[in-house]
């Protein structure tokens, strides 16, 4: 018998002991139910406050109520146990018939495995050491009309864990351990901001432009006002104006979209973290970026040596308590290719160059000079770098937002923390002259005319919010979907996304 017939007779099964438990008179999906401690709570307990069994089952006290998702059941007879599932673990839950009495033994037959039950009793431990609630009654919470998973089996197809995160989530607790952790490292980011006087602030994510960083947008029209706007690519220029406004240290942890290629390390809709502060350069930013990291890794993992993979999903150790190094992007990709980017002022004498030394970039003869540069970094230095890594002093044309250095012109005072060939952090000093930043929009503008769709639109009503004057800003951005995917050792951000974007099935 096939699998979908399997499921197909088990689904009907189920529906009909629905019926049979609305015509007794039993609402299956009651709005609540009391519970007095976890699972694992009630477990702990157990381990220093259990009576003698025989006590226990001559009088059962009812002082512990549960609730949770049944994982298992096995009936022997007049005794049949369960495992009970709820946020914190599961525990082994006993029925016994000279206890519950005929009929609420016998309605265990209406029950099965996945359905959301309430319990209460008294805990005890069983002849193999295992505390276990003795349930001296019991409700049905909710009934489940499809099964979980084969208990040995489990989940394995990839494509269904991201479809059907629910049941990867119930099947696999490594999988909610992960998006713990996230969630963690989420609550303990905010605490650090709070801790440094940062306000959160909310930000748009419909913009008449698409600006913030170079990527291509999405494009969605907006039909009370009859325009089109794009979906924001960064949080960045709003934060900027909450500068002008006033604020001197803002952040925002919030979703921000590309539409782009997708491969494991990129997601077209991800969750980005970006803080602005008033008066802080990059250098002010690195030394603030190690702080961060120290401080998260210790609250979330309580170590500063973590083991992280690569891109090849590799496992490599990373000591973030180290010193970490700093070097600028000339620099880096003349030592890893020989190539002097400072010497090729246009792309088309960096494209000739890079043909030379049979480097290979796909499309390269779209792109302007400044993602000519990005691309040929990725292709021969990024796979390279493994410790913590500030790369900085990038190209002005890949960089139209970045404040230029005043001792060169040609690059802009911006790092990213690349760790282990994954880039982390983007951050610099902010262009705050209008007049710069007017016209590093308008190469842009001309670059997405020669067919580069990841160039930086023309925003003017940006321009003309910093023509009212900004202070000098020190920017900065964390990919979170990265960094967790980093720290939990997953090579594909699906993995520690909850609910992946996935092509519909048919």
């Amino acid at each position: 018998m096939n699998n979908q017939t399997d499921l197909s007779n088990e689904y009907k099964d189920r529906l009909i002991k629905l019926e049979q438990i609305k015509d007794m008179g039993i609402n299956p999906y009651p709005d609540t139910c009391e519970r007095t401690h976890e699972n694992l709570e009630a477990k702990e307990l157990g381990e220093t406050t259990v009576r003698e069994t025989e006590k226990i089952l001559e009088s059962p006290k009812t002082e512990i109520k549960l609730v949770g998702r049944l994982m298992s059941f096995r009936s022997h007879g007049k005794i049949s146990f369960g495992q009970l599932q709820d946020t914190s673990g599961r525990i082994q839950i006993c029925f016994m018939k000279n206890i519950l009495g005929d009929d609420k033994y016998n309605f265990l037959k209406k029950i099965d495995v996945a359905d959301f039950i309430g319990v209460e009793g008294e805990l005890f431990r069983t002849k193999h050491e295992e505390i276990t609630l003795l349930v001296t009654g019991y409700t049905l919470l909710s009934k489940a009309l499809r099964p979980l998973p084969e208990k040995f089996h489990g989940l394995q197809d990839t494509e269904t864990k991201y479809r059907q995160r629910y049941l990867d989530m119930v099947i696999n607790e490594e999988t909610k351990k992960r998006f713990e952790f996230r969630s963690n490292f989420i609550k303990h980011l905010r605490e650090f901001y709070w801790k440094n006087d940062f306000y959160e602030i909310e930000c748009p994510i419909l913009g008449s432009s698409a600006s913030g960083a170079l990527a291509k947008p999405f494009i969605t029209h907006h039909e009370a006002l009859d325009h089109d706007f794009y979906l924001r690519i960064a949080i960045e220029t709003y934060q900027k104006e909450a500068i002008a406004g006033g604020f001197e240290r803002v952040f925002e942890i919030g979703k921000v979209f590309r539409n782009e290629g997708m491969d494991p390390s990129h997601l077209q809709e991800f969750t980005m973290n970006e803080f602005y502060s008033a008066y802080w350069n990059y250098e002010n930013l690195m030394k603030f970026t190690e702080e961060m990291f120290k401080y998260l890794l210790e609250k979330t993992l309580g170590t500063l040596e973590v083991e992280i993979p690569n891109r090849d999903g590799e496992m490599q150790k990373v000591n973030f308590g180290k010193e970490w190094r700093r070097i600028s992007m000339r620099d880096l990709i003349f030592e890893d290719s020989e190539i002097d980017i400072d010497q090729y002022k246009t792309a088309k004498e960096l494209l000739s160059i890079i043909k030379e030394k049979n480097i290979k970039i796909d499309d390269a003869e779209k792109l302007g000079r400044g993602n000519l540069i990005d691309y040929l970094y990725k292709k021969v230095s990024r796979p390279k770098l493994v410790e913590p890594t500030f790369l900085m002093q990038h190209p002005t044309d890949l960089s139209p937002l970045a404040r230029r250095n005043d001792k060169n012109p040609d690059i802009v005072d911006r790092f990213q923390v690349v760790v282990n060939g994954w880039e982390v952090v983007n951050a610099y000093s902010e262009l705050v002259n209008p007049i710069q930043q007017a016209q590093a929009f308008a190469q842009q503008a001309s670059e997405q005319e020669r067919g580069d769709e990841e160039a930086h639109g023309k925003d003017d009503e940006f321009v003309q919010a910093m023509e009212h004057g900004f202070p000098p800003i020190g920017g900065w951005g964390m990919g979170i979907d990265r960094i967790v995917a980093l720290l939990t050792k997953q090579n594909n951000l699906k993995d520690v996304v909850m609910f992946p974007l996935m092509k519909p099935t048919e």
